[in-house]
Order: C-alpha cells, then structure tokens, then sequence
C-alpha cells in the first residue's frame, strides 16, 4: 500500500466516522428531547434538547481529538477512554431511556442501535487511525531508507573521486614542498636574525611602558583609596544623620501618642461627669460639646451635659462641622 492509497481510505474513515457521528447526534437529539420534555417542569421544558446536545458535543471532542492524537502517533491515557466510554454509557442510556421505563423491550433495542454503532465507530475509527499512522510512518521510513541508500552510494563515489584527486594533488605538493622549505629555511634565517633585534628593541621598549604603567596604576589604586574613605565618611555621615531624624521621628510620635491620649483622658472626663446639676456657663459647655462631637455623641446627649437646650447644642455641633470641613479644604 502506498501513501495514496493510506490517504485516501484516512479520508474515507474520517467522512464516513463524521456521517454516523452526525446522524447518532440527530437521532439522539430527536429521541432524548421528548424523554427530558416530559420530566423537566412545565415552564423549563425549552431546555431539554441542552443535555442531548452536551454529551452529543463530548460525543464530537472526543472523536475529534482522538483522530488528531492518532494521526500524531500520541495516546491520551486513561481519561481519554473514560469520557469515550462514559458519554457512550450516557448517549446509550438516554436514547433508550424511554422505552425501557415503558417496559418496550423492542424500542429499547431500536433506541439502542444508534449509540452502539457510534460508541463501537469510535473505538474502530481510533484502532484504524492508530494503524494507518503506522502504515504512514513505515511507508515514510522505508522511504527514507531508500533515499539514505542513494545518498550513501553518490557519496562514496564521490569519495572516490575525490581521493584519488587528493593524492595527486599530495605528490605534486611534496615535490613544491621541498624546493619552498628549503628557501623558507634560508629565508628564515636571515628572518631570525632580525627577529632577534626587534624582539631586544621591543623587550626594552615593554618594560620602560610596564614602568611606566605600574606608576600610573599606583597612583591611580591610590585615588580609588582616597575616594573609597571619602564615600565611606560620606555614608557614615549620612547614616547618622538618618538615625537622628528616625530618633527625632520616634520622639515625636511618642509626644502625639501621649498629647492624644491625654486629650482621650480630658475627654472621657468630661463626658463620664454626667448630667449637671444646674446649667453649665458658656466656656465650659462649650468645651463638654466639643469633647462630644469628636466623640461622637449625639446632640441631645451633649445638651443633657451641659444643661443647655438642644438647638443650642445643635448650632455648635454645626459650627464645629464647618470648622472640620475648612481644615479639610485648607489642607493640601
């Protein structure tokens, strides 16, 4: 068989997998859809063809990508094989669950046709798929193995050839070889006679620029050193420097701390004093009223505390309002 013919019956397993798939779905649809209708609640019967249709497409996920792993030459494990057989069972159950509630043994076998011959489709389709592919990949290889044959036998000619070419070319370099060496040889020499003397003048030269390199180097491992002293009394400068602004930080929240909580002492003073005997004067009342909105109270608690009618209470509360809300606006 060759990779045409491989081809084409591929082609045929898939149009033909796809047209019982199809027609196992809209058999299914049609069967499942009274079945779900008649045991769905009255205003949810528009969604009894939902279910045929889920497994149905699960039906088509699988078949799908089964063909695709087969034709890779890949497995998907055990997962695969369950929901393969799995929406088989649920597309089997559901078509003939009708007349087996209805004790029709003759519809259980009709309704039963359909999602065998699919369940039975694709465990045929994968196996098929699974030996076309090694079908395919044994055409390919034979192939492959025809072709490095003719590779191999072009290249040992053309080893051949080139071999022998190589050898000639040896001969006629050998003879070259020894008439150059020997005028390389006297060549050379005269060529290390000169050598010498500029290896003696360039040796000289080196180590006036070595000296002269080492001072350079000195002096300048000597700034690196005065440099590093400096940035290191920088840095611990700057550390100092930012360890007193964090103690003067720390001091200072810890006066808010104390200022706040004796303001929270103040405050609860005032409030815990209770009901007056007889009306506040006006600076007092005024502070018990402040120390109540901050605190939260109600207008009427901050009238019963300091003696004074509510409306009074009331227009101070709303001008400490005012007040707040122009901080708020000042503020940036």
């Amino acid at each position: 068989m060759n990779g045409v013919q491989i081809r084409s019956s591929e082609r045929a397993l898939s149009v033909g997998t796809w047209l019982i798939v199809g027609g196992a779905m809209l058999y299914s649809v049609l069967t499942v859809t009274p079945l779900m209708a008649a045991h769905t609640p009255e205003g949810w019967r528009w969604t009894a063809p939902i279910l045929p249709l889920v497994v149905d497409a699960a039906v088509v996920i699988v078949v799908r990508l089964d063909s695709v792993l087969a034709r890779l030459g890949g497995h998907g494990g055990a997962w695969p094989v369950a929901l393969r057989w799995m929406t088989g069972v649920m597309t089997l159950a559901l078509n003939i669950g009708e007349s087996a509630l209805a004790g029709d043994l003759v519809g259980v076998a009709v309704h039963s046709v359909a999602p065998l011959l699919l369940i039975v489709t694709a465990e045929a389709g994968l196996a098929y798929r699974r030996a076309l592919t090694a079908a395919v990949l044994a055409v390919e290889a034979r192939k492959q193995a025809e072709q490095d044959a003719r590779e191999r036998k072009v290249a040992e000619r053309e080893e051949s050839r080139l071999r022998a070419a190589r050898e000639q070319r040896e001969h006629e370099a050998a003879i070259a070889r020894e008439q150059r060496e020997h005028e390389e040889r006297l060549a050379r020499e005269a060529a290390d006679r000169q050598d010498r003397i500029r290896r003696e003048e360039q040796e000289r030269l080196e180590a006036a620029a070595r000296a002269e390199r080492e001072a350079r180097e000195r002096r300048e491992r000597e700034r690196e050193q005065a440099e590093a002293e400096r940035e290191r009394l920088e840095r611990q400068a700057a550390q100092q420097r930012e360890l007193e602004a964090q103690q003067r930080a720390e001091r200072e929240r810890r006066e808010r701390v104390r200022e706040q909580e004796r303001i929270e002492r103040e405050r609860a003073a005032l409030l815990a004093a209770g009901p007056p005997e007889e009306k506040l004067k006006e600076g007092p009342a005024r502070t018990v009223v402040q120390a109540a909105f901050e605190a939260g109270l109600a207008v009427r608690v901050a009238a019963e505390l300091t003696g004074w009618s509510v409306g009074w209470a009331s227009a101070r509360y709303q001008e400490l309002r005012d007040a707040a809300q122009a901080l708020e606006g000042a503020a940036p």
